[in-house]
């Protein structure tokens, strides 16, 4: 385990001595971004650090109202609610959720999604499918509610979702897209761009702000009816609302979040192409690559001024995974640095 008293960008300093940084997310590099750090600094100055009322009070700042009206329209859904953190807004999406049905968890479900500890199915996501898929369909509409990750950071993959297709009875589909947003799609839509569309199906998406955009919030998408109901939930109307500040961000910052996607993606193919066949694994080309599970390899390539993603998981006596995520923010010559400190490693 490192500490340091700096947030990592590109880079990051640990004992004076400073190292790339390869780990965390704010994919988009905004975090670091002098353009979007003096949209924050405009918004500060505009809105305050905070505002302090709550989103139910008999004031409001029709900036929240604003950002939602957006969100809902870049996912092409009806509504959405802004939250000040993606966990909250998960808590709240799987709360409504479970009032909709009995929920039908996915393996390895992320923990924000998580309502009462549930106990995860520990079978392969393709017998859960076909379990869920038969389950669903012998009972009546809207006994059950589906709860899934779209994107599994860990794993670097994209779940597909086409097997709704097969589904008969009508059914909530709560899926977490906070891997997703802000990178897929053409406009950074995020997995609604692939999701299928099912006269069966209405879907709840929850994502954070943070993973993407660098943006302290979260948010939750889908039907007027879903939306209306769960801003009446104490989780919403007890809730701080995020900063004025970071909505006003975000709103201001879409050629921004072009611009830094394009990047990104040009990163992405450009480690893509210099991994050849070391065993680096990355099959949906997101900025995240799994490395072999070589032991020492973080330590290994910190003497080689490289910091990398490695921690156990899912549970803390779990073997370390090791990933490399890579930003809008890293150049060409920090990932060649990278790679030809892979190669001396693995």
């Amino acid at each position: 385990m490192q500490y340091t008293d700096f947030t990592p960008g590109r880079t990051v300093k640990i004992a004076e001595k400073t190292c790339l940084f390869f780990s965390g997310f704010a994919y988009l590099g905004l975090h670091q971004l002098p353009a979007y750090k003096s949209l924050l600094y405009e918004g500060i100055e505009k809105f305050g650090a905070v505002f302090p009322s709550s989103r139910v009070a008999n004031l409001r700042l029709s900036l929240y109202e604003e950002l939602e009206t957006v969100i809902a329209k870049l996912l092409n859904q009806e509504a959405a609610a802004v939250f000040s953190s993606g966990y909250l807004s998960s808590q709240a999406a799987a709360l409504y959720a479970s009032k909709c049905g009995q929920l039908i968890y996915a393996p390895e479900t992320h923990p924000s999604l998580w309502v009462n500890n549930p106990a995860l199915p520990t079978v392969s996501r393709e017998e859960w499918v076909a379990d869920t898929i038969q389950q669903v369909n012998s009972h009546p509409d809207n006994t059950f509610a589906i709860v899934a990750d779209t994107v599994s950071p860990i794993s670097g993959v994209i779940h597909s979702f086409k097997w709704l297709q097969e589904l008969k009875k009508k059914v909530l589909v709560l899926v977490d897209d906070s891997h997703g947003i802000g990178i897929i799609g053409p406009e950074g839509q995020g997995s609604i761009y692939f999701l299928p569309q099912s006269d069966v199906v209405t879907y709840l998406i929850t994502a954070s702000l943070a993973k993407a955009y660098s943006t302290e919030g979260g948010m939750i998408t889908g039907s007027e009816k879903a939306i209306t109901a769960i801003r009446k939930l104490p989780i919403f109307s007890g809730s701080t609302s995020l900063p004025p500040a970071n909505a006003y961000a975000w709103l201001q910052a879409k050629d921004l979040f072009s611009e830094q996607r394009r990047i990104l993606q040009q990163n992405i193919a450009y480690l893509l192409h210099l991994v050849n066949d070391h065993g680096i694994h990355n099959p949906f080309a997101l900025p995240i690559f799994i490395l072999p599970p070589v032991g020492g390899l973080a330590a290994s390539l910190q003497k080689k001024n490289i910091i990398i993603s490695s921690f156990p998981y899912p549970f803390p006596d779990s073997l370390p995974v090791n990933r490399v995520v890579v930003s809008a923010i890293h150049t060409q010559e920090d990932i060649t640095f990278l790679m030809k400190g892979l190669s001396s490693c693995l």
